[in-house]
C-alpha cells in the first residue's frame, strides 16, 4: 500500500475559528464576536497541566461543529484582567457567550464526549461532521474488506481532523493488514495528546503488538506436535496462539491460552491471561470472539 498520509499534526483554523485573545481585544474578539455566533472561551495558563488536555479537545470539537461556534483562547498569565472580573478561581475554565452575554461554562478538562455535548448545546444539533462521515465509510469498507479504499477514507478523516484517534486506528490497522508496520507505527504516533484511550486506537495498537509478535514465530505443525507431546508445555500454546491469530483463527487462538490458563494461571506472570486481554483490545469490545472469550476467562478465575 502506498503511503498516503502525510504529518497530520493539528494548525489551528485559519478561518478564525480559532483565535487567541488579550485583554485588549477581548471585547472584539468575544463580546461583539458572540452577537453572530457562540463563543467560547478557554482560559489557561502554560503551567496548567489539565489545560493541555482541554484544549486540544474543544479545538477539535469547535472544527467538527464547522463554524457554528468559535474558540477563543485566553493565556491568563499574560492576560489576567478579565478573569479576575469573572472570579475565575482555577483552570481550565471555559465560558461560553451569546449576545454579548456568559450563558453558560464549566471548570476542569472534561471528556470529549461531554465537551463534544456542551458545543452541541451552543450551536444546535450540525449533524455529523466530516471526519465522522469519512470515518463511517473507512469502517464499512474495512468491513468489506476493500482495503485500499478504507485506507483512503480514514486518511482523508485524519486530514480534516488531525490526529482523531478513530481515523488514526483505522488507518493503522489498514497498514497493518498489508504488512506495512513501520508505516502503521508512524501513524499511531500521530494521535492527539487525549486519544490514546479511544477503543479505536487503543484496537490498533494493540493489533500492531500482535503483529509484530507474529513475526518471529515458528511453523504452526512443530508447535502442535510439541502441545501434543506435552500438553502443558505453555509456551508453545502462547506462540500457537499468537500464530493462529495471525491466520485469522481468534476463536483458536483464544482456545489455546484458555487451556493455558486453565493449567496454570500464573505461568510466566500470567502471560496468557495477559495476551487474552490484548486480543480482546485487538478484536474490540463487541466482537463474538471478545464477548465469548471474556465469559470463559472469567467463569475460569473466579471458578
Amino acid at each position: 500500500m502506498e503511503p498516503i498520509i502525510g504529518n497530520t499534526a493539528g494548525a489551528e483554523a485559519a478561518d478564525g475559528l480559532i483565535v487567541d485573545t488579550t485583554t485588549q481585544t477581548f471585547a472584539r474578539d468575544v463580546i461583539e464576536a458572540s452577537r453572530d455566533v457562540p463563543v467560547i472561551v478557554d482560559f489557561w495558563a502554560p503551567w496548567c497541566g489539565p489545560c493541555k488536555q482541554l484544549t486540544p479537545v474543544l479545538e477539535s470539537a469547535v472544527k467538527a461543529a464547522r463554524g457554528a461556534v468559535k474558540l477563543v483562547k485566553m493565556n491568563i498569565d499574560d492576560h489576567p484582567a478579565v478573569a479576575q472580573q469573572l472570579r475565575i478561581q482555577s483552570i481550565p475554565a471555559v465560558y461560553a457567550f451569546k449576545n454579548g452575554q456568559p450563558v453558560d461554562g464549566f471548570m476542569g478538562a472534561l471528556p470529549e464526549s461531554q465537551v463534544k455535548a456542551f458545543i452541541a448545546g451552543l450551536a444546535g444539533d450540525t449533524g455529523p461532521s466530516p471526519a465522522e462521515e469519512l470515518i463511517a465509510i473507512g469502517r464499512e469498507a474495512h468491513e468489506a474488506g476493500d482495503l485500499s479504499r478504507a485506507a483512503q477514507a480514514f486518511a482523508q478523516a485524519a486530514q480534516e481532523e488531525p490526529g482523531n484517534p478513530a481515523a488514526v486506528g483505522g488507518l493503522a490497522r489498514c497498514y497493518i493488514e498489508a504488512g506495512d508496520l513501520d508505516r502503521a507505527r508512524q501513524t499511531l504516533a500521530l494521535v492527539r495528546p487525549d486519544g490514546r484511550n479511544d477503543p479505536d486506537f487503543a484496537a490498533a495498537e494493540a493489533a500492531l503488538s500482535l503483529a509484530e509478535k507474529a513475526g518471529d514465530l515458528g511453523d504452526t505443525a512443530e508447535l502442535q506436535a510439541r502441545i501434543d507431546a506435552n500438553p502443558k508445555d505453555h509456551q508453545a500454546r502462547f506462540d500457537l496462539a499468537l500464530a493462529l491469530n495471525a491466520r485469522g483463527d481468534k476463536e483458536g487462538a483464544i482456545d489455546q491460552l484458555l487451556i493455558s490458563v486453565e493449567y496454570d494461571r500464573n505461568w510466566n506472570e500470567q502471560a496468557a491471561r495477559k495476551q487474552l486481554v490484548e486480543f480482546f483490545d485487538a478484536y474490540g469490545p463487541k466482537h463474538e470472539a471478545t464477548l465469548s472469550g471474556r465469559r470463559r476467562l472469567s467463569s475460569i478465575l473466579f471458578s
